[in-house]
């Protein structure tokens, strides 16, 4: 445990009402911002609160994730209770970032039992130490079978109602539910997950972006997913983000929301004007948009995917990341950043990795990003989830 235990208390009594525990008051808005909820009104206490919390904690303070943590790291795997992120600050992230890939067949079309029992301990392991779990989903082309970034084959538009992928889509949602509903806390609380389906949908790379299907169909598909989730299989432990690529305004970023009613996150991946200080006011200025965006509309704000690949830049947490979140009041409105994985040799290529290693350049900086009071690791988190009912 690092000796900041001054921070965790101070937001442990932000979290606090009437000088007991319960479920986080929403931080303050400004005037005309929206009032503050869930997007599913009848969402768990542990998941409101959640969403709360991450609020409540935002203006003060700002969770760092790794996706994969603990799965996997820099030339090793499956080893217990390790992270290349532990290994380098003393900690577990404080956000854990999986794709639901990880529990389903290839293709997405039923539960691996072996998959889903791997990625199932995972996700209650970090829950139990009080982090939080992000879910995204990497699933394939139901057109042709092909993977996510396979384009080839329009599908949008056939697994929408009336097409003639719908039920073969809607049974893969189903397999979706049945790993979602199976994520149980020790004492039988379904875990809460913020759920990032169709991430990154404003650029072409995937199957679901902007050159694929258009605005409307894009909703549909969002409305669709989540409407079968919550109301048709009544999972009620899910919050959803909302993740695009890069964005240069608020319009631009606005182009493809199917509504606050579904969205309880508003985020963006960022794995272009994070490079070097060369393009931090760019950066700042995204941060800036998406919490404005997200205060107005009693969101989450959240930075969901970014990073450098191999770090070369051994300054590049404290230099470009840490001073561009630093830039101003609204920049430092994000409740979580999270860095993509660490890829085992065995996967893509040597240097793929996007938090350090003991003994990587940039190791001792990120130990310095990590110790600053105002950036979390997962030893540092208030409880998130009080059980007292919610606002």
């Amino acid at each position: 445990m690092r000796e900041r235990g001054w921070m965790r208390a101070a937001l442990a009594a932000g979290l606090m009402l009437a000088g007991c525990a319960t479920t986080p008051p929403a931080a303050p808005r400004a005037a005309g911002d929206a009032p503050a909820g869930t997007a599913d009104r009848a969402a768990t206490r542990e998941t409101q609160a959640l969403f709360a919390s991450l609020r409540s904690i935002a203006p003060r303070a700002t969770l760092f994730g790794h996706q994969d943590t603990l799965a996997y790291g820099y030339r090793w795997r499956g080893e217990a209770d390790r992270s290349d992120v532990k290994d380098v600050a003393g900690c577990f992230p404080a956000v854990y970032g999986w794709d639901l890939n990880g529990a389903l067949t290839k293709g997405g079309d039923a539960i691996d039992p072996a998959g889903a029992a791997r990625l199932r301990g995972f996700i209650e392991q970090g829950y139990a130490r009080g982090g939080v779990v992000t879910l995204s989903w990497h699933q394939g082309n139901p057109a042709n079978g092909g993977d996510a970034w396979n384009v080839a084959a329009p599908a949008v538009s056939r697994i929408l109602p009336g097409g003639d992928l719908h039920d073969r889509y809607m049974a893969r949602l189903d397999a979706a539910a049945e790993f979602l509903a199976s994520l149980k806390a020790a004492d039988g609380t379904p875990i809460p997950v913020i759920f990032r389906p169709w991430h990154e949908h404003s650029g072409s790379w995937f199957w679901w972006g902007r050159d694929h299907a258009t605005a409307a169909e894009f909703k549909a598909l969002w409305r669709m997913t989540v409407t079968h989730l919550r109301d048709r299989r009544g999972l009620r432990n899910l919050l959803y983000a909302y993740s695009t690529d890069v964005f240069d305004s608020a319009i631009d970023y606005l182009e493809r929301y199917p509504g606050d009613d579904v969205i309880d996150v508003l985020g963006y991946d960022d794995y272009h004007s994070i490079k070097s200080a060369a393009t931090r006011d760019v950066f700042a200025n995204r941060l800036r948009t998406l919490v404005r965006l997200a205060r107005e509309r009693g969101k989450v704000a959240a930075l969901t995917e970014t990073g450098l690949e191999a770090i070369p830049d051994p300054q590049w947490w404290t230099g470009v990341l840490g001073r561009g979140i630093d830039t101003d009041a609204d920049t430092r409105g994000i409740a979580w950043v999270l860095v993509w994985r660490n890829a085992n040799p065995s996967f893509d290529r040597k240097e793929h990795f996007y938090a350090p290693y003991p003994g990587q350049a940039s190791a001792a900086d990120f130990k310095a990003f990590t110790d600053r009071p105002d950036i979390l690791l997962e030893c540092e988190l208030p409880d998130l989830y009080a059980r007292a009912a919610a606002q």
